[in-house]
């Protein structure tokens, strides 16, 4: 399937969701062309050691995972789908952008993700004509004076490392930020035999008494949580709630960690300052949803309850862009259970709209399904968010974005003096996000501090640029000079003009909606 041989369906992702919608739409007969950007299936959620190489490991594939058994049944429904036709499978390789085509359908342009691209050209265009977006989301980063050390880790990366390839990435730790996965983070850490010092959670656990119904909808969360807390006894690892890393300490390296208490809003309480001897830190303050493709797209997109940027869908995953849809953390963070409910009633949908029959009664099972997880993570963003008042932990000096070098400092100044009133105006004037990552690490943070400086909340409209590019991942020089020595192979609709003409429906049942000319 590529720009010669068009797709049914195309989808972008082959974690929970991608991976549920790829195969459930295969089932309904639909030719589907999976991408994703890893070699072997499963996103970040169910990474896991090579599966050329399982014997070189000392422990099994699924070490450290939960819902396993279901991802492998994912993973041969899938296998069958490739063998039988159904799918091909386009993995290594990533999408860097998306264009609706004048006669309708899509065109996706794809690149290798390492190496050199061995594709024919003909490849690495994909036709469509209908597109479910699934690309995950990545961990949310908030800068602390040191935080630009070797061993000062991404919470999710230090767990990729621990499930890909079996490594630790330290001998004594700290886990910091707020939320659930800092207890999965830690207690992989501990049975991979790192000395977890502590555990900071930087609110209150009496945060989720506020929710305690949302909490109830969602038992296997309990289960988990239990499984954590016996770790946690058996490890004798310390959780110390209102608690934050203000400051990483080291010379080339970590070599220590400032903790302090904070009050509810997140101000450091003075004199609780304490030294922890560590050479690993690891921050989890979130995720970001991967909305590049969204935005590039031209789809409707709005700011949820935990600040991040995410596509607006109808109670079918249909974004505004006609024929466009979207399932997973790119349409809020609820996890996996919920991402592989959304694919799989996106796949439906657009089993429905290309005039096709589906089981009613699954659409309205995973309908409940999505509604009972939405609102159990709601009760986890509101029980979990980053405190109000995280800047007052930053120097003047304390980097904001890594790549340019950005302090603090030129932030605020760009604000006070330059009179730039969104996150737009202060990076193209100090140049933060400007870097090698585009944003992608410091986007959440710059547009907090902002907010801050200026008064004025965030809006989707105000933070949209940060992620809009109009190639959406890293690319060689070699493949937009392939594009100028040959034809564009589509008359592509620029994204504006495709968002000034649509809009989201909100269907009561899946009912297909007429695509427009």
């Amino acid at each position: 399937m590529s720009v010669e041989n068009p797709a049914d369906l195309a989808v972008v992702g082959a974690g929970p969701a991608g991976l549920s919608a790829a195969v459930t739409a295969a089932e309904t007969g639909l030719r589907v062309v999976l991408v994703d950007a890893g070699t072997q299936t499963g996103g970040q959620y169910w990474r896991h050691p090579d599966e050329r190489h399982l014997d070189a490991f000392a422990d099994p594939e699924h070490t450290g995972h939960h819902h396993w058994e279901h991802y492998r049944g994912l993973r041969d429904r899938l296998r069958r789908q490739v063998e039988t036709g159904g799918v091909v499978h386009r993995a290594g390789r990533q999408v860097w952008r998306i264009d609706r085509e004048a006669g309708g359908g899509f065109l996706m342009r794809t690149t290798a993700v390492t190496g050199m691209d061995a594709a024919a050209a003909v490849d690495r265009a994909i036709r469509a004509e209908r597109v479910v977006l699934a690309p995950g989301a990545y961990d949310r980063q908030l800068p602390v004076p040191g935080w630009t050390l070797p061993g000062v880790m991404a919470a999710g990366g230090v767990q990729a490392m621990l499930k890909a390839n079996q490594v630790a990435a330290g001998r004594r730790a700290v886990v910091a930020g707020t939320g659930p996965f800092l207890l999965s983070v830690a207690a992989g850490l501990a049975r991979a035999g790192v000395e977890v010092v502590a555990v900071c959670e930087a609110n209150a656990l009496s945060r989720w008494a506020a929710t305690p119904l949302r909490a109830l909808q969602e038992p296997g969360k309990l289960i988990e949580g239990v499984g954590y807390a016996t770790t946690f006894v058996r490890e004798r690892i310390p959780l110390r709630t209102r608690t934050i890393v203000t400051s990483v300490a080291g010379e080339g390296r970590v070599t220590g960690a400032t903790i302090a208490r904070v009050d509810a809003a997140g101000r450091v309480r003075p004199g609780t300052e304490r030294a922890l001897d560590v050479d690993l830190v690891a921050f989890g303050w979130g995720f970001t949803p991967q909305i590049e493709l969204v935005v590039g797209a031209g789809a409707e997109t709005r700011i949820d309850v935990d600040g991040s940027l995410v596509a607006v869908v109808d109670g079918d995953q249909r974004t505004s862009v006609p024929g466009l849809y979207a399932a997973g953390e790119a349409t809020g963070i609820g996890g996996a259970v919920q991402s592989c409910a959304e694919g799989e009633l996106a796949a439906l949908a657009v089993a429905v709209d290309a005039g096709l029959a589906v089981p009613m009664a699954s659409a309205r099972r995973l309908r409940r399904r999505i509604a009972r997880g939405r609102s159990f993570a709601v009760g986890m963003h509101r029980a979990s968010p980053v405190p109000e008042q995280w800047a007052t932990w930053l120097r003047d000096d304390t980097l904001v974005c890594r790549c340019e070098e950005v302090p603090v400092s030129a932030v605020r100044d760009t604000v006070t003096d330059l009179a730039a009133d969104d996150a737009r105006d202060v990076r193209v004037t100090a140049r933060p996000g400007m870097g090698m990552c585009q944003g992608r690490v410091c986007g959440f943070a710059l547009s907090c501090l902002v907010e801050r400086e200026t008064g004025r909340p965030r809006r989707a409209a105000d933070v949209e640029p940060l992620v809009r590019r109009p190639i959406g991942t890293p690319l060689r020089v070699a493949d937009l000079a392939e594009l100028a020595d040959r034809p564009d192979p589509a008359d592509a609709l620029d994204p504006a003009e495709v968002s000034d003409q649509a809009d989201v429906s909100d269907p009561a049942d899946l009912s297909p909606r007429k695509e427009r000319s």
